[in-house]
Order: structure tokens, then sequence, then C-alpha cells
């Protein structure tokens, strides 16, 4: 046999799979990774970019839990910039435009180097389990039968992949590959149920065609920052993005192609993102707005391809060049790659558990877009989330589950298993009640030590959070205790817009006032500076911005943190999966029906569920004391 059994063997590479793999595998886990295609492992199949509002907040998640997307990401970003600068602390949000040809190559890079994981190229067509009930392997078109008792689907957009151009249609899973047949198939036969998403990109542009005089720079941060909490390499050398904007010429244009639309004749069954239509949606669902924003980004250093962000379309070819000529700054673009609509299989997944683990056959795991989300974020973190439950569940212990309070991972999983979804699901800051709790900045000090005790961060990374703590400390005892004079700081906070003191002021009551910042009292005063070695600079600058937010906004964060411990009460509430829904009749007949399909296993998972009442909820109370 080529093939010995494995611990974990994971379908498909892309982003949930990579995590998945590299999770499973440093943990202890024998891997086996299958794609479709080596080469293309870790593509970046939309936009080159990662984070953005709330995604950002994921990636920092991934990388404090100890994944690889933000390492990665820091490797090869070609700009950087904090998005959401001018709201409160909470909407902060990092963004990184990366190299496409590099950030694959970058993964594909660590995940040859960690020894537990092996890739094999194939298709893989059956699911093997025990009556239906216990994963024991699959059947790959080549190699033939694989065994493990952990199989995590993450195909992404090929299972059943169909891509649709105008009137011309062809299968696929991204343009020029096939997509993977008889899976789903497979699937289905286990009893899960299966339905059909769509989604979409746009045209590429050679950038030696476009008149970027004509197009408005938006450049990176002027100190750019990076989403990993260890030591990877600061940014040079940035590559700015520009914006532009469609105007009626060009709306006009895309009208015309309207009859030959895929998405408007109804050949396209799946539903489509809400938050990133294609043009031609926008235009038919805002018929009012005479213009919509592009954003022109780089897709790398070493490439002249530009990405159209906003101009994703299903359109006739000679419709979507006709109309991006009308755009300023692109009279004579020539066009890569055209914009596409492609549809594919998923699994709704409130047939999953909290660990993503099927509530149906033990031991298969599902991630990424096959559970319904958009977005390479999205999907890493479920990767990394089944990756780690695959390898407790073959050593038998407790599945790692995020809460709401802890983790945008948490929410996003949460709102998957509990409400599902019908098109596809794209993560918000207003998606979080916490989100005062669940910033970017903590997100180490949030997950770096539950990382830690599931056993996928390492030394360097604990101690490395173990010191910017100790500086946060010093930080916040130097404001308690060290007072400014008048005649020293009037002068600044009068300059800064805000009254002057009269009597000496301990320098954390100045902080609390909003026109005042942390790193402008430290320059200020030398002595509230933490003592630090030259090579701390970057932990100190966590530590400013960390201890900042939490003096001036500690009375929302106690008060969010009450609000999740009073919730939490709930999740520890067990409901178990024995529970005859449909003997407890002062249950309203919508709360058994909803209560039987989701089989939620907490009191707080079922307070969740859509048409689920506090009625209902007090009916459990009582039937669990009883």
């Amino acid at each position: 046999m080529i093939f010995r059994h494995y611990d974990v063997i994971v379908i498909g590479g892309g982003h949930a799979g990579c995590e998945a793999a590299a999770a499973a595998a440093r943990l202890g886990s024998s891997v086996l990774l299958i794609t479709l295609n080596l080469s293309t492992i870790a593509q970046m199949s939309c936009n080159p970019a990662m984070g953005g509002i709330a995604k950002g907040q994921i990636i920092r998640e991934i990388d404090a839990l100890g994944g690889y997307s933000g390492i990665v990401t820091d490797h090869t970003m070609i700009q950087f910039r904090m998005l959401n600068r001018s709201k409160g602390p909470a909407m902060w949000s990092p963004r990184a435009q990366s190299d496409r040809n590099m950030f694959a190559q970058k993964w594909q890079q660590i995940l040859m180097s960690i020894d537990n994981v092996h890739i094999w190229q194939d298709s893989v067509t059956n699911v093997i389990t025990d009556d239906k009930k216990n994963v024991k392997g699959v059947v790959a078109a080549f190699a033939g039968e694989i065994y493990s008792e952990q199989v995590i689907i993450t195909s992404g957009t090929f299972l059943n992949g169909k891509i649709h151009i105008g009137r011309k249609s062809t299968y696929g899973g991204r343009l020029g590959e096939s997509n993977s047949s008889g899976l789903t198939e497979s699937i289905i036969s286990l009893g899960i149920d299966s339905e059909r998403l769509k989604t979409g990109t746009p045209v590429r542009v050679d950038g030696r065609s476009i008149d970027f005089c004509s197009l408005t720079e938006q450049p990176g941060d002027a100190e750019p920052g990076k989403f990993s909490f260890i030591n990877t390499p600061l940014l040079e050398n940035q590559l700015s993005c520009y914006l532009v904007h469609t105007n009626e010429a060009s709306h006009n244009i895309l009208r015309e192609g309207f009859e030959d639309s895929p998405l408007f004749a109804g050949r396209i069954q799946g539903s489509g993102p809400r938050y990133c239509p294609s043009i031609e949606d926008k235009i038919e669902r805002f018929s009012e707005r005479e213009r919509h924003q592009l954003f022109i980004e780089p897709e790398g250093r070493n490439t002249n391809e530009f990405y159209i962000n906003g101009f994703s379309s299903s359109l006739p070819l000679d419709i979507q060049y006709r109309a991006l000529k009308e755009v300023p700054g692109f009279r004579h673009a020539r066009i890569t790659k055209p914009g596409y609509a492609i549809e594919y299989d998923y699994f709704p997944p409130t047939q999953l558990k909290p660990n993503l683990e099927s509530k149906l056959v033990s031991g298969l795991f599902f991630a990424g877009q096959v559970n319904g989300t958009t977005g390479y974020e999205e999907a890493a973190c479920q990767g990394l989330m089944a990756g780690i439950n695959a390898h407790r569940r073959r050593m038998n212990e407790n599945s790692f589950v995020l809460k709401r309070s802890e983790a945008y991972i948490g929410v996003l999983i949460d709102d998957l298993i509990t409400k599902g979804t019908k098109e596809p699901y794209r993560m918000f800051t207003s998606r979080a009640e916490f989100r005062i709790l669940l910033r970017q900045d903590n997100a180490d000090q949030r997950l770096t030590p539950l990382g830690r005790e599931i056993g996928l961060v390492e030394n360097d990374r604990k101690d490395r959070l173990k010191r910017k703590m100790e500086i946060i400390e010093q930080i916040k005892y130097k404001l308690k205790t060290i007072s400014a004079e008048p005649d020293k700081i009037n002068t600044l906070l009068e300059k800064a817009g805000t009254a002057p003191i009269q009597h000496k002021t301990k320098y954390g009551n100045l902080l609390l006032r909003p026109q005042i910042g942390l790193a402008t009292l430290m320059k200020q005063n030398h002595e509230l500076l933490p003592d630090i070695a030259e090579s701390e600079r970057t932990i100190l600058a966590e530590a400013i911005e960390s201890s900042e937010i939490e003096i001036k906004y500690s009375g929302y964060i106690e008060k969010e943190q009450d609000m999740a411990d009073k919730i939490s009460r709930l999740d520890n509430l067990s409901l178990g999966n024995h529970i005859q829904y449909n003997n407890i009749h002062a249950l309203s007949n919508e709360a058994r029906e909803k209560l039987n399909n989701i089989k939620p296993q907490t009191i707080g998972h079922a307070s969740r569920i859509s048409g689920i009442n506090p009625s209902d909820i007090a009916v459990l109370l009582v039937h669990l004391g009883r």
C-alpha cells in the first residue's frame, strides 16, 4: 500500500485546509492533505488581501492561537492599513494587500517543513464510513481507499463548481481548474443536506494599460503595522492601491448585458453574497446611485496585473470590457482574466456541533466555504478549529470551543451552527455583541494562554506575551503614581484643545481626556516610559496601545465583561443530546421543531436560535431543574 493509516485526512488545500493540516500535525497527528493541484495550495482566488473590518481581528486571533495566516501575511504583504482609525478601538481593523504568488509559496513552504504533513495530489470521490455513523477514511480517484477516523472537508468552491460568464457555462472550481465531482453525492448519502451558493470575481487588468493619473492614490500607513505577535518582518517599500468610481456611461453598457446575465436569467440557482454583490447586482438593487467605488489593487511586486475590487461580474466578456473602458483611467485597459460567477455545493452548518464535527457522522468535520462562509479569513479560522478538534478527538480529549465573548472566531462558528446561512456569511464587527472585549490589539492576551493550554503555542510566543504584560503593568503603575505639574503640562494641554490643570494631577487621570494620547504624555515626561531593551521596541508599541485603550475605556470594558459573565452562565448549562423536545409540551411548536433540528448543546446556544423565545428558555430551565 502506498498510503498508511493517517490520524487526520484534510480534503482541500485552500486557506481552511492549510490551517487545519498545520494545526493537527503540529499537535502530533499524522496528516494527509489531499488537493486537486499541488501548485495552487493557498491560492488567493479572489482579491489578494488579508484582513479588513472584523476580518483583521480574526487573523490576529488565528495568530494568537498559534496558526499561520498572520505570519504568512506579514512575510508577503505589499501594503498595510489600519482601517477605522477615526472610530473607537473596537472598530480598528488591520488590512494587508498581499503578493498573491508569494503568499501561496510561503504557505507551501511552511506545510512542506512540517514533518507530520504528507501532501497528495488527487480528487476525493467518496467518504468511507461504518454504517454511516463513523468515518473510516476516503476514496481517492488514483490512490483508492485511504483510512483515517478523522476527515476534514475543506473543498471551498470546488464541489460541483460551475462557472458562468454570460450565456457560457463550464464546470470548474476556479477559472482554468477542474471541479470536484462525486464527493457531494457521497456526503448526501450519509444523510447530510447540501445546498448551492454563488460567489464571483472581477476582471484582472494589465497595469501598463491603466492611466493612474486619473485615479486617486491610496498609500499604506506611514508606519505600517503587522498581524503576527511574534517577530515577523516589518513592511518596507509599500505599493499603493487606487480608488476610482463607475459612471452612468459604464452602467448603461452593463445594463445592455442584463438579458444575457446568468444571475437575472435564473441560470444561477445559488444565493450570492449580500455584502459583496456583483456590479450588475449593485446597479439593479441600487438604481438610484450614479456611481460605485472601485478599488484598484496590485496583485504583487513582480507582476503587472491589477485586481478591480468592486467590479465582480458574470456578464458577457464584451460587456465587461466595454463597461470598464468607460471608467476613468481605463480607456485603453487590457483585460488579462475575465470576471465570472461560480456556483458550488455547501452543507448548511446547523448540521454541525460547536467543534465543527457532523452531528450525524462522527469524525467528519467541515470547515471553510463548504459551511457557507465567504472570505479567506473566515475559512482559515474554521480550518484551524477543525484541525485542533480533529486531533483532540483522536486523543479522546474534550473539544476546543471558543465562546462569543472570547473571540470573533467564537462568534462566527456560533452564528453558523445556531442560525445557519442561506447566503455566503461574512464577518462584521456588528455581529459581535462584545466588540470592546474582542479588539485586535488584545487578541494575544485573550487567546495565547488558550493556545498554550492545548499545545499549539510555543515558548517564544508565550514568553513574548509574558513580557508584554509586564510592560503593560509597568505603564499602568507609572500612570497611577506619577503626577503632572501644571507649569510643565499646561502648554501641551492647551495645544491639544483641553483645559489646563490648577494642581498636580496623576497622568492616568489626564489620559482619560479624549484629546490626550499616551504616546504624547510619554514624550512630555520620559519617566512614564517603562524599562525595556532596544529589541523590545515592537512590544512597547503594542503595550502602549493596549494600555491606553484599557484605561480610556475601562468603564465600557467592565460593563461588557459583566454581561459576558452573565451570558456565560447560560452557556455552562448543558442540554446534551438526550432531551426529547417533542415531549416537552409547554414549548411552542416552532421551538420544538428548531430544537429537534439544531440540537443545541447548552441553554445559551438554544437562546440564540432564531424563533426561540424567552418563555421557551424558561421552560427548558424548569425541565433541567426537574
